[in-house]
């Protein structure tokens, strides 16, 4: 018998690509982690401490559709490298965080930029631009054990077959040691956590009927139709 007064939400999953499921407990997105992204959004492109936002578990997608979200007339691609977690803790070191990763896979962090302009102008967080239902498109996790530690190597985007975003992921400001080392210290992270590594410059509009191809070295492609 359980306590619960409603019913328990569901763990959300996103598949291995081996077999199996991976169980989200929380998605940190790094913000400008590539100096020309940085550059293209108005921002200085010098290291400088890393920031993070959040999306939530089940804002990842294996679907391959991305539903075009309400309330916005300018909804961008961003493409990402998703990184996924097999034990965490606190004050993780930059030589040990490596040993928490349980593998890699392809993920679009989709903004209603729009939205998100608004928040920032008046001061106010982010989530009704980044946090929207559908939001993350992803792929299934590569195990860290097969394809090793991705720390270059490039990041590709096609809109309809255009180039649209092209990178290397040795371009990222903050490394994935850094980036887990980071959020440890400021949070306990554990099994099941997901980062969101950045994005390339190059991010765009789409449009319903798009289909968008997010391609990294090892991970294979990711097909999304706008609808």
């Amino acid at each position: 018998m359980s306590d619960h007064v409603i019913p328990a939400p569901q763990v959300h999953v996103i598949p291995v690509a081996s077999g199996g499921t991976f169980p989200v407990r929380r998605v940190y997105c790094i913000g400008r982690n590539y100096a020309a992204h940085a550059i293209e959004m108005g921002h200085d492109p010098n290291r400088e401490p890393p920031f993070f936002f959040q999306k939530n578990p089940n804002n990842l997608d294996p679907s391959g559709e991305f539903p075009y979200p309400p309330h916005s007339s300018d909804v961008h691609y961003e493409a990402e490298m998703l990184v996924a977690l097999k034990s965490g803790g606190t004050n993780i070191s930059v030589d040990d965080a490596l040993d928490h990763v349980f593998g890699y896979g392809l993920s679009l962090d989709m903004t209603r930029r729009d939205l998100q302009g608004q928040m920032k102008k008046m001061g106010r967080p982010w989530e009704i631009g980044k946090a929207f239902e559908r939001s993350a498109p992803c792929g299934p996790i590569h195990k860290a054990s097969k394809v090793g530690h991705l720390d270059r190597g490039p990041i590709t985007l096609t809109v309809n077959g255009e180039v649209r975003q092209e990178g290397d992921l040795n371009q990222m400001i903050w490394k994935v040691p850094e980036m887990i080392s980071y959020l440890s210290d400021y949070f306990e992270l554990a099994a099941g956590d997901v980062i969101l590594s950045g994005t390339p410059s190059g991010v765009g509009p789409v449009n319903r009927g798009d289909v968008m191809v997010l391609a990294v070295d090892k991970l294979g492609s990711l097909n999304v139709r706008v609808t």
